[in-house]
C-alpha cells in the first residue's frame, strides 16, 4: 500500500478548490472551502489553513473545531493575534478582518446558523468538550 503524502493531499485539494472554487472529488467533495492566509502569532511568518465556512451576511464564517479536538486550532492564535487575513475561494482573493464572537449569545447564533448549513459540524462541541470559537471574517471595502 501507498504511503500517504499530506503535502501532496493538501497541494491537490488546493489545486482543485482553485480551479472550481469547491472540491469536486475526495472526502472534502462539494464542501464550501477557502484557504486563509495570514501570519503566525508568535513567528509573525506566513501562515496557511483550508478551512469550511459559512455565511452570515457579507462575512464568511469559520469555526475553531480543529476537528472536535480538545484544543483550538493553531490558526485561532495567528487570527487573535494578526486579525488582518487574505482569503481565497476559487480564483478569487481579498482581505478581510478576523473577529472572534467574543459573546456567548452571539457566538451560539453563528454555532447554530454553521450547523444548519453544515451538520457534520453539529457533534464537534461534545467531541472537543470545550465552546468553539467562532470568527467572523468581514472582506474589506475596495
Amino acid at each position: 500500500m501507498a504511503e500517504w503524502d499530506e503535502n501532496a493531499w493538501e497541494a491537490a485539494l488546493l489545486a482543485d478548490i482553485r480551479e472550481h472554487e469547491r472540491p469536486t472529488s475526495g472526502p472534502l467533495q462539494g464542501h464550501p472551502l477557502l484557504v486563509l492566509h495570514a501570519r503566525g502569532a508568535k513567528s509573525g511568518e506566513p501562515r496557511q489553513a483550508i478551512l469550511t465556512f459559512s455565511r452570515d451576511g457579507d462575512a464568511y464564517v469559520v469555526a475553531g473545531t480543529a476537528g472536535g479536538s480538545t484544543t483550538a486550532p493553531a490558526w485561532f492564535a495567528n487570527l487573535r493575534a494578526h486579525p488582518d487575513v487574505t482569503i481565497e475561494i476559487g480564483r478569487r482573493s481579498f482581505e478581510a478582518t478576523a473577529t472572534v464572537a467574543a459573546d456567548d449569545a452571539e457566538r451560539r447564533r453563528l454555532w447554530a446558523q454553521h450547523v444548519a448549513e453544515l451538520p457534520w459540524f453539529a457533534d464537534y462541541p461534545e467531541q472537543a468538550r470545550r465552546p468553539i470559537p467562532m470568527i467572523r471574517l468581514t472582506p474589506k471595502a475596495r
